[in-house]
């Protein structure tokens, strides 16, 4: 499977559609910084080199309630191609994950079927929509059948992958990339038979270049719609590509998190869905052991850190501060006194931070020094240790209790004993922290010297 190559280049498009170069050097604290969901969501695509083993159970609400609900356990049942059957095994799919088993037969149903699914990263989303794709497509006619949307040029270039891999044993599929710098003569047909890339580069393709003919497209998909909402004019642009479809398209629409913002959207651009959504996993503090420490400032919790760093090492442990600033000091602190510590820092680009995580992960450092923005999402199943250096707040100051639950969350996974322990440096923090007990109903226990012997047991 060929594909049109491009050049990468570091800018921003703006909402005129002009390009704009980032700053790099702007300093901005925490509180300030927006979370970038499209870089966090690029992160996740790096980091995942195999599938989250989901506990989440999967709700599926069908546009004909009255059909009988098929699932599969192989992919065999699916009766795909041989050449991508092949192609899926080659990837490394043994067996349908969780969202596959029920998106795919929905996928490949005929006559075709929309669907609106809600599935995190590393669930095999990608690997199901592009199956979907490369099974509608007729390799004999040489002009764009499917059509791909991503919200930035990177998260583009990541489902490009799959799709080359994908088809790897299916020479007759062509790949072409819409996306701002890949500039093609005026009047030129595309002869791929699948487009991926971003709304305003693909709404130009079919309307004002006319490249694509979009009453010719049968699937379209948009990947990562809140990530997509979340940036001014793509909805309004993916809608418009929309209304250009015929009304026999398959439309298929995959977000990570299903806010009403993006069901209104789902909603205008997914007419008669079918409807997969992910339930709940409740997140609990019963298998993690809870202590403070309390010091009187920043250099006394650094010294507090050192004394517990002994008992710590031994797992993985990541530790939380509320800025960059804080971060940077803490890592280059720790690294002085010779310790081996990994900072993850917003200023990095996402392919740094990946390859962080990804020596992290492979216990080549034993300590991440992390701020929230960047650890948001990030699973590492072998922390047994979570260190809150500064106690997270909101931008008001108030406790932020769901961004603890999900700090301290990760230790005590797949029901092993986890452990967090926080520093508190003044008054303000001590209520901060009496006011997270109160609201998890759970004793956080002062931790003194022979709570020591307790944690390296729990890490042993």
């Amino acid at each position: 499977l060929s594909t049109l190559h491009l050049k990468d280049e570091k800018t921003k498009p703006d909402t005129n559609g002009a390009v704009v170069k980032t700053d790099d050097n702007v300093e901005k604290t925490e509180d300030e910084e927006k979370e970038d969901r499209a870089a966090q969501s690029l992160l996740n695509k790096l980091i995942r080199s195999n599938l989250v083993d989901t506990t989440n159970q999967v709700e599926v609400l069908q546009r004909d309630p009255t059909s009988p609900l098929y699932s599969v356990k192989s992919f065999e049942e699916l009766r795909l191609k041989p050449q991508l059957l092949q192609g899926v095994y080659a990837m490394g799919f043994n067996r349908p994950s969780k969202i596959q088993e029920n998106a795919l037969p929905m996928m490949l149903a005929e006559p075709p079927q929309n669907l609106i699914a809600q599935s995190q990263s590393g669930t095999g989303k990608t690997a199901a929509f592009v199956l979907a794709m490369l099974s509608r497509v007729e390799p004999g006619n040489k002009y764009p059948q499917c059509l791909c949307l991503s919200p930035t040029y990177e998260l583009a270039l990541q489902t490009g992958k799959v799709i080359e891999q994908m088809g790897n044993f299916y020479p007759e599929l062509k790949l072409a990339y819409a996306v701002r710098g890949n500039k093609l003569e005026r009047g030129q047909k595309i002869s791929e038979q699948i487009v991926i890339g971003t709304p305003g580069t693909v709404l130009d393709w079919c309307s004002k270049l006319k490249f694509i003919d979009p009453k010719k497209i049968k699937v379209f998909v948009l990947d990562e719609a809140d990530v997509m909402i979340a940036t001014q004019g793509h909805q309004d642009q993916s809608i418009r590509i929309q209304r250009m479809l015929p009304r026999d398209c398959q439309m298929l629409l995959f977000s990570a998190t299903f806010e009403d913002s993006v069901w209104k959207f789902a909603q205008k651009v997914v007419p008669d869905p079918n409807i997969i959504k992910l339930k709940r996993e409740e997140e609990t503090l019963d298998t993690i052991k809870q202590y403070y420490v309390l010091c009187n400032n920043r250099d006394e919790k650094f010294r507090a850190l050192c004394n517990i760093y002994g008992a710590i090492t031994i797992a993985q442990a990541m530790i939380f501060c509320h800025t960059r600033k804080t971060a940077g000091w803490l890592a280059a602190e720790l690294s002085r006194e010779g310790h081996q510590v990994a900072l993850l820092s917003g200023e990095m680009m996402v392919e740094q931070r990946a390859a962080v995580i990804e020596r992290f992960r492979e216990g080549k450092e034993k300590v991440l020094v992390t701020t929230n923005v960047c650890a948001r999402g990030i699973d590492v199943e072998q922390v047994s240790v979570v260190i809150n250096f500064d106690l997270p707040v909101d931008k008001d100051g108030n406790p932020d209790n769901e961004t603890y639950l999900h700090r301290i969350g990760r230790t005590g996974r797949f029901g092993k004993r986890g452990l967090a322990i926080n520093m508190v440096d003044s008054k303000h923090s001590m209520n901060i922290l009496n006011r997270i007990q109160e609201h998890f109903n759970k004793k956080i226990n002062k931790l003194d010297t022979d709570d020591l012997d307790e944690i390296e047991k729990i890490n042993n």
